[in-house]
């Protein structure tokens, strides 16, 4: 995450090459044919074809700089051809928009993909004749994929707080991806820490030493909140061993863990409901946030149409109470009445299975 390009790509190539090594003898092309490969790449770039790409800068903790500018489908080649790995890459794929695809693939409905894992990211399908900036041929369908690399939003009305502007400060990337660093799984763990720090300091919240381990960052992951979130036992005893295990903070009393519990539930409802609402605002722009009213695409019976939100990414998948809440605050945005006309659905793996798709459909066998 912090070394050279070239290491980092080398090691993608030869873990890669391990893979192909243990397929199955079904799985081989045809003599005379490349392997191609779907690239799904979560970071935002310049895409300059359907299989080339300039990273524009890093995220999610990486710092490689002399990977920026670079086109990561040539260094994905470079570093492929060095392990002997006779492969082609037939698309370059954004993580949203591989999920989009995937998703879109079996469901037309689907009109919006977001990633909600250890950064989070959004797309969504717009009319190619409000994309004022694009000045290219409008595609057959009308309609193109915008890739909103959201995590990178901000505004003065966000909820800011002083845990933030430190976790911000300390960043590898000060000053950018400030809406991925309120709501994604690699910064949630990270401000409950902060927070625990400084109740520590303050009012001796886990007696009169602050435990050591509380001032290392990403000590405390968002796994370990859900885990603590989840705990319905009598005494907490999860959230006790976690709290031993993780920080080294043995026999917390049960009063000390209710109040870990309550810190993580604020944490994690305040990402949740920032994330519905940047959902709920993309709806409303592009017509589809199930009203009648409001709503550019309608059923016959002039009721608005179905919309599918696809999601994927491991804090969406494994955080139930992340789930919830941003279903609830979906609901509590868009009213129950044009709710019922939008869904919220888990995409497994869709982003991997959507780069396949858009892979094999740009095959230069076809």
């Amino acid at each position: 995450m912090v070394g050279t390009n070239e290491e980092l790509f080398d090691y993608i190539a030869t873990k890669l090459a391990h893979f192909v090594e243990k397929e199955g003898d079904g799985f081989h092309p045809r003599p005379g044919q490349d392997r191609e490969l779907g690239f799904t790449f979560s970071f935002p770039v310049k895409q300059l074809s359907i299989d080339s790409g300039c990273l524009l800068k890093w995220t999610k903790g990486f710092a490689i700089s002399d990977g920026i500018g670079k086109d990561v489908v040539q260094s994905l080649q470079e570093a492929m051809k060095k392990q002997g790995v006779n492969m082609r890459v037939a698309a370059l794929v954004n993580d949203t928009v591989g999920t989009l695809a995937g998703a879109r693939y079996w469901n037309e409905d689907v009109m919006m993909a977001v990633i909600l894992g250890t950064g989070t990211n959004a797309c969504y399908v717009e009319r190619a004749e409000a994309i004022t900036k694009y000045q290219g041929e409008t595609p057959k369908s009308g309609t193109m994929v915008i890739n909103m690399e959201w995590g990178n939003f901000w505004s003065s009305l966000l909820p800011k707080t002083s845990y933030d502007e430190d976790l911000d400060s300390e960043s590898l990337n000060p000053g950018e991806q400030g809406f991925e660093k309120l709501i994604s799984g690699m910064y949630l763990g990270d401000i409950v820490r902060r927070v625990l720090l400084r109740m520590s300091e303050e009012s001796f919240l886990f007696g009169t030493e602050v435990p050591p381990s509380l001032f290392k960052q990403f000590v405390l992951r968002t796994p370990d909140l859900s885990k603590m979130h989840q705990d319905e036992s009598s005494d907490l005893r999860e959230v006790g061993r976690i709290l031993k295990h993780a920080l080294g903070i043995a026999n917390t009393p049960l009063k000390v863990r209710k109040i870990v519990v309550e810190l993580c539930d604020l944490v994690t409802e305040r990402g949740a409901k920032l994330c519905g609402a940047g959902i709920v605002g993309v709806l409303k722009k592009i017509g589809r946030d199930g009203s009648t009213a409001g709503s550019r695409a309608k059923s016959e019976s002039g009721r608005a149409k179905k919309t599918v939100v696809a999601m994927d990414g491991g804090l969406y998948e494994h955080y139930p109470n992340f789930r919830r809440y941003l279903k609830e605050t979906v609901e509590d945005l868009l009213g129950e009445e044009a709710y019922a006309n939008v869904s919220v659905e888990l995409s497994k793996d869709g982003s991997g299975i959507g780069a396949a798709l858009l892979a094999a459909s740009h095959s230069k066998y076809n």
